[in-house]
């Protein structure tokens, strides 16, 4: 296999109000995943995909990272199967007793390679008129991260960002200049948004940055205090979609070229076009 390709997979998965059985499911998919496709490298994990998105709800299923149970669980199969795995996101409790969305990445060797916690948090008040609106403030129950979060997959640079970060073209773009060529974001994007803005985002913030972009989501559940979008993706460097969830469970194994990557960059070679004198010019007489 080309060292420029990559064999992974979104898992769409169900979130119930059982945190053992939400990490059972899902370690149960992963290992069916890789046994179905033995070239499978890695494996994503939807935003709070152990628990319940509820303010109501984090403090509940919080954990210690990486001691805690899905944590260990995590770390057990990504060893067993020798596969990176980006955790989706759980509800992280420190030292301090604060809260945190954090997304877990996993190696081989079943060592904590990154964790992400949740930069910009989720603070909306959409009125009803937009497709029934939603009222939530992650900040009521959460402490934002400050630090962006960059993994090696194997010879590849993945940033690493979680639903609402998806909205930030500042953080697409740092994750450009370290040299990344992927994104991933584990996101419950909520549904009065997805219509609008889900495809719109990734493939802005890949068309932006010429790179792959990739989101896993909880599958639909309308019974649910939050409704996610579902519509898991993959979008490739010219902003094309390549593959795409429906509502319900997925998975969904698809092969990541990174030659595209270069391709793009060579073709429209906007990164080298970029007037940094212009706008720095601009900013410092703001």
């Amino acid at each position: 296999m080309s060292n420029n390709k990559l064999t992974l997979a979104v898992l769409q998965l169900p979130v119930g109000n059982n945190v053992s059985e939400n990490v059972r499911r899902a370690v149960g998919h992963i290992v069916q995943l890789k046994a179905a496709n033995p070239q499978l490298q890695l494996a994503i994990l939807p935003e709070s995909f152990n628990g319940p998105y509820g303010i109501e709800h984090f403090g509940k299923h919080a954990e210690r990272i990486p001691d805690g149970a899905t944590c260990q669980q995590l770390s057990r199969v990504a060893q067993k199967l020798a596969i990176y795995i980006i955790g989706g996101s759980i509800i992280e409790r420190d030292e301090n007793n604060k809260l945190y969305n954090t997304c877990t990445v996993w190696g081989p060797n079943g060592n904590l390679i990154a964790r992400h916690r949740k930069i910009h948090l989720f603070t909306m008040n959409i009125e009803p008129d937009q497709l029934g609106g939603v009222q939530f403030d992650e900040a009521a129950a959460l402490t934002p991260g400050n630090e962006p979060t960059v993994v090696q997959i194997g010879p590849h640079k993945v940033g690493i960002g979680i639903c609402h970060d998806k909205r930030f073209e500042e953080l697409a773009r740092i994750y450009r200049n370290l040299g990344c060529s992927m994104i991933v974001y584990p996101s419950a994007f909520c549904i009065c948004q997805g219509p609008m803005h889900w495809e719109l985002l990734q493939r802005a913030r890949a068309t932006d940055n010429q790179l792959f972009v990739v989101t896993c989501a909880p599958a639909r559940n309308n019974m649910s205090g939050y409704v996610a979008y579902g519509h898991s993706m993959i979008v490739d460097p010219w902003a094309r979609v390549q593959r795409e969830a429906g509502e319900g469970l997925e998975l969904m194994v698809e092969e990541i070229d990174f030659d595209k990557v270069d391709e793009v960059r060579r073709q429209i070679p906007i990164y080298e076009q970029r007037r940094t004198d212009v706008y720095d010019l601009a900013r410092a007489s703001t």
